[in-house]
């Protein structure tokens, strides 16, 4: 959501660009977790899922490097998401490399409930 808000104040010709690429990007990195989450009962597609989150959390790290190239982003923005999104795909393969961890029969009840504070 912070890159969300950032890319806001970008300029309009970068509308269908760098900031649809950059938003359609990283939210996919969340589409594909939570889709990775549902099919954990099934390892194989745990781990695929997982590679995919991580591949578009990689792309939308690319994507910033694009925006502090052009001065969309300032140094301190850039560093703050950059690590941020460093730790996202730390996660996701540590995730992808023990699946047995996540993985096997679960409890709908017992589901984390999804938040999309959008505050």
């Amino acid at each position: 959501m912070d890159l969300f808000e950032q890319s806001k104040q970008w300029p309009k010709v970068e509308c269908y660009a760098l900031t649809d690429q950059i938003r359609r990007s990283s939210r996919a990195v969340c589409a594909n977790l939570s889709e990775g989450w549902r099919k954990r009962r099934y390892p194989k597609h745990f781990v695929s899922k997982l590679s995919d989150a991580d591949a578009e959390a990689s792309k939308t790290r690319t994507w910033l490097r694009f925006a502090h190239s052009c001065a969309y982003l300032d140094e301190e923005s850039f560093r703050a998401l950059d690590e941020q999104y460093d730790q996202i795909c730390g996660g996701l393969v540590r995730m992808r490399s023990t699946p047995e961890k996540w993985c096997g029969p679960s409890d709908p009840a017992a589901e984390p409930p999804v938040s999309y504070d959008m505050d």
